[in-house]
């Protein structure tokens, strides 16, 4: 089956509308980290341990929690070196990542414009664009699960490993979906290139067309 430019510019639409939707999804969502435990192994301090996190709150027992500490506002003197490594790895991720959701929208606008004018250029820079956008995303998700690794290290060396025995952690659907949307954003990109490339052809055959047309006149 012929694959034309119209199936390849919709397919790049439909995969940057699910980008976008996937990641904004993610976003507001509080499963990015999970920890789970079970009580019957557990102490009695560590209970209601069990709890579901996003990036803006953390969900304990049905109770919904924004975190306390505030990335921007809040006094820096107070922590200490490795909370404030922490909390400046979370400050870059929620910085990225909302980056990469409006980056996004304006890909989405440039696409349409350059589709509806099928040129090779627009084409081209639009497609280079997703792929330019698509750094945010990875780096936000490749920071947090960085994050949430030192996190853990940090509790591990000042809890008791009986404490952490019968917890078990683990990356939550949120951060699947932020996954997906990053390889959304490159299957995009490559789809708005190869319609670029099936323009400078089509457009390249056209113009040796009329070449071989004129010199058939001419003569």
């Amino acid at each position: 089956m012929k694959v034309t430019f119209g199936s390849l510019v919709i397919a790049a639409g439909i995969c940057g509308l699910l980008s976008f939707v996937l990641l904004a999804t993610s976003l507001g969502t509080e499963y990015w980290y999970i920890i789970e435990m079970n009580p019957l192994n557990s102490a009695s301090d560590f209970e209601d341990m069990s709890s579901h996190s996003g990036l803006w709150s953390i969900n304990e027992g049905g109770q919904m929690y924004a975190y306390t500490i505030d990335s921007f506002k809040d006094d820096y003197s107070r922590y200490s070196d490795t909370e404030l490594h922490l909390l400046n790895m979370h400050r870059a991720v929620v910085v990225l990542l909302p980056l990469s959701l409006v980056l996004l929208l304006f890909g989405g606008i440039c696409g349409l414009v350059s589709s509806l004018t099928r040129s090779h250029v627009l084409l081209t820079s639009t497609a280079s664009y997703f792929f330019i956008c698509s750094l945010p995303t990875l780096s936000g998700v490749s920071l947090y699960i960085l994050y949430s690794y030192e996190a853990l290290a940090e509790t591990e060396r000042l809890v008791e490993p009986e404490d952490l025995a019968s917890i078990r952690t683990s990356f939550g659907w949120s951060l699947g979906l932020a996954w997906l949307s990053y390889g959304l954003e490159l299957v995009t990109g490559a789809l708005l290139l190869t319609a670029a490339q099936m323009v400078k052809q089509q457009r390249s055959s056209l113009s040796r067309a009329e070449w071989i047309q004129g010199n058939h006149e001419r003569h």
